[in-house]
């Protein structure tokens, strides 16, 4: 060999070498900026409360409390790529038919908002194509290796191993429309209104913690889901958001008008009207479901509870609404109503004057 040939092929191979090393490199730092991204939760802490309650309710198959919780979460700004991938994901944890009912629940919402002009709904962008050199297993090795910190095989098992591999960890987590981390809050949510699951849920905790969830939004999920304290399961229809007097409310309100002249309100917990006075009419609370407060101007709060039946006299400064723990919801009527009758709405209850209630 000529040294001239000689010298070119190595300076060729040197030139290849350095090629192949940069190459590599840039790839190993587009896979870690892409896991950095993956393990960081998207959602604001308003957001994560949302789908929290989201997951949770499509577990339990509350489909009246999931229709509020992701309308709580749209308006808090999820969009309606990320509610609609957390409940295709949720079918690896709570099964295909809890999965598709929320799914039709979530379309029935989305309809129901396309007619009211207030409703904003962000539509969001889909996953990104897989690369043309995805491997499903490889990938979902990695991320459950992740996800658990260490290598996993479930020898026992080896067709449920590669499900959980190629499937679950791998087609699924590889969608990006969701991190890895909403996906272990969407997880740990969903799971933990579950009975019989404990060891998967001890294991998705310390999952979500490997993905990056905060310990604070963490902690909110499983407070909520340990006592069942946001739970509403009232066989009374909810209606649609009380948009019309919103202004008039700390939290939200629903409403649904029934016969004989009688008005069915649901208040989410800790939502309360404002102090007002009925002009030329006296109105009746009748308490169907869940815990609440009735209090006049200068008098000890009244606990509401289902069967519990209030008569507000006509010009009697007061308020009425959930507690904090609790849904709560009452019929209300008007009665020796007046020609001129009139509501005069006031000041807002303050967190103080809520809070210090027993």
């Amino acid at each position: 060999m000529k040294p001239t040939t000689f010298l070119i092929l190595a300076a060729t191979a040197v030139a290849l070498v350095a090629c192949t090393s940069r190459s590599n490199s840039g790839k190993s730092d587009s896979i870690q900026t892409h896991n950095t991204k993956m393990k960081t939760l998207s959602f604001t802490p308003e957001q994560a409360d949302c789908m929290a309650a989201i997951a949770r309710y499509e577990a339990e198959g509350n489909q009246n409390a999931l229709s509020l919780a992701i309308n709580r979460g749209l308006d808090a700004g999820l969009t309606v790529s990320q509610v609609k991938e957390a409940l295709s994901h949720l079918y690896a944890y709570t099964g295909f038919p809890r999965s598709l009912n929320a799914l039709g629940t979530l379309k029935q919402v989305l309809d129901e908002r396309s007619t009211r002009p207030d409703a904003v709904t962000i539509e969001g962008t889909d996953a990104s194509p897989m690369a043309a050199d995805y491997d499903a297993l490889r990938q979902g090795t990695e991320v459950q290796t992740m996800l658990t910190g260490k290598p996993f095989d479930y020898t026992f098992a080896p067709a449920t191993d590669y499900y959980l591999k190629a499937h679950l960890f791998g087609d699924i987590f590889a969608r990006d429309n969701l991190t890895y981390a909403d996906r272990e809050l969407v997880t740990v949510s969903a799971l933990s209104a579950m009975h019989g699951v404990e060891p998967q849920l001890q294991a998705h905790i310390a999952g979500a913690r490997n993905m990056g969830v905060p310990e604070q939004t963490l902690g909110r999920v499983l407070t909520v889901n340990a006592d069942n304290a946001i739970d509403l399961k009232s066989a009374w229809p909810m209606g649609k958001p009380n948009s019309d007097y919103a202004q008039y409310f700390t939290g939200n309100s629903y409403l649904c008008h029934m016969n004989a002249g009688f008005d069915n309100v649901t208040f989410e917990p800790g939502c309360r009207n404002h102090w007002h006075i009925h002009h030329g009419a006296v109105q009746v609370l009748v308490c169907v479901y869940g815990r609440g407060w009735y209090q006049e101007w200068g008098k000890p709060a009244i606990p509401l509870r289902e069967g519990t039946v209030i008569a507000i006299p006509e010009g009697v400064k007061h308020w009425h609404g959930a507690a904090a723990n609790s849904w709560m919801q009452h019929l209300a009527m008007h009665t020796q109503l007046q020609k001129d009758a009139t509501n005069e709405w006031l000041e807002p209850v303050t967190d103080e004057q809520y809070n210090s209630l027993p």
